[in-house]
């Protein structure tokens, strides 16, 4: 991706946020283990965002853009990132790819795109941090053209009573504050399941070989409008 400018459209920030130290520690965090978290989740992500073709895209929670090498070139890209303090990153990673970027500062729960005005809509390890999932997928649902894709990879809690399972409700708390309203524990597989989409392909599985074993147990697939 070559030719294309980011740039920063935010049209509102009545929803954006920055948690001071927590949002920059999150912001490094993200930058520099990225690669690293791209790489466990490689299988995934290759599935779940395979067949991509150019076009209008939305990326949900963007980060500092760690999906970007996905983008087709002479697509437009369209980010959701309430998170204030992961922007000078992002529109860098957008810059450096080439990316032709248009960023709003707002929550996934009310995105200001019209009905049916995009082809795919990505979602990497957000909805565990979202306060309504039911509000975004409406969202991304609402957004996507008939037949559009919602792409989706995320952490999600583990089986009941397996060991991983009590390690998450343990930690659960104060790896939600560091991570900014990451939750272990959600049932994110059965809110896609319950979000009105024509068809949803869901697969359980693990990040094998990962440090952050309390977040391995992921789902990752594709639902059609």
């Amino acid at each position: 991706m070559s030719t294309a400018t980011s740039t920063s459209t935010a049209t509102s920030t009545c929803s954006s946020f920055d948690n001071g130290r927590r949002g920059q520690f999150n912001a490094w965090f993200f930058t520099t283990f990225g690669q690293y978290i791209s790489h466990i989740s490689r299988r995934q992500k290759q599935t779940a965002f395979e067949g991509i073709e150019r076009g209008d895209i939305v990326e949900l929670g963007a980060g500092v853009g760690a999906n970007f090498d996905y983008v087709p070139v002479g697509s437009r890209l369209i980010v959701i990132e309430p998170n204030l303090a992961m922007h000078t990153g992002l529109l860098q990673r957008g810059t450096d790819r080439g990316v032709d970027l248009a960023l709003h500062a707002v929550s996934a729960e009310q995105i200001p795109l019209p009905d049916s005005s995009v082809d795919d809509v990505l979602c990497s390890l957000v909805l565990c941090t979202v306060e309504d999932q039911g509000a975004v997928l409406a969202e991304a649902r609402r957004i996507l053209r008939p037949g559009g894709r919602f792409r989706f990879v995320e952490h999600v809690a583990a089986r009941p009573w397996s060991p991983r399972r009590w390690l998450q409700e343990t930690v659960r708390r104060p790896w939600r504050w560091v991570f900014e309203g990451c939750d272990l524990c959600c049932d994110t597989a059965g809110a896609i399941e319950a979000a009105g989409f024509s068809t949803v392909d869901v697969t359980r599985g693990r990040w094998r070989h990962s440090l952050f074993f309390p977040a391995n147990s992921s789902i990752y697939g594709i639902a059609v409008r």
